[in-house]
């Protein structure tokens, strides 16, 4: 008597290939990507509906944080120094932009744009993110 065997294969794919590529993938990926944190003064901006746009590169920035810390141009400041700065601005013709935090007390930024009138400068805007409606 003669056995006959019958050998069966599946039908379907060798998964592991597959699983090879996908892993050299995530590799290159986690290897190429930047974990960086971008430099920079974290506020929180308030919200306006009818905010404008303005050129940031034309004006002399004033950052103001919810921790009372003065940033003129991206670097800290004492309220001494601000004053010097913003004569220096007077006399270029620049306008200010105040970018002041959420949590910043409205006395501080009053203050602050009260110096830049008292400065000479004409021209001072508040920095906002436009609110969607």
């Amino acid at each position: 008597m003669k056995f006959k065997r019958t050998i069966q294969y599946e039908k379907g794919f060798d998964m592991t290939p597959l699983i090879d590529v996908v892993f050299q993938l995530l590799i290159f990926f986690m290897l190429t990507s930047s974990f960086i944190a971008q430099p920079g003064i974290k506020i929180n901006l308030p919200k306006a509906v009818t905010s404008e746009v303005v050129q940031e590169a034309k004006n002399a920035t004033i950052t103001l944080t919810k921790e009372n810390l003065l940033y003129f141009n991206e670097k800290l400041i004492s309220e001494s120094e601000l004053k010097e700065k913003l004569i220096q601005a007077a006399k270029a013709h620049k306008s200010i932009l105040i970018k002041a935090d959420r949590g910043t007390p409205l006395g501080k930024v009053v203050g602050i744009w009260d110096l830049c009138r008292d400065s000479g400068i004409t021209q001072i805007n508040i920095a906002t993110n436009r609110e969607v409606e």
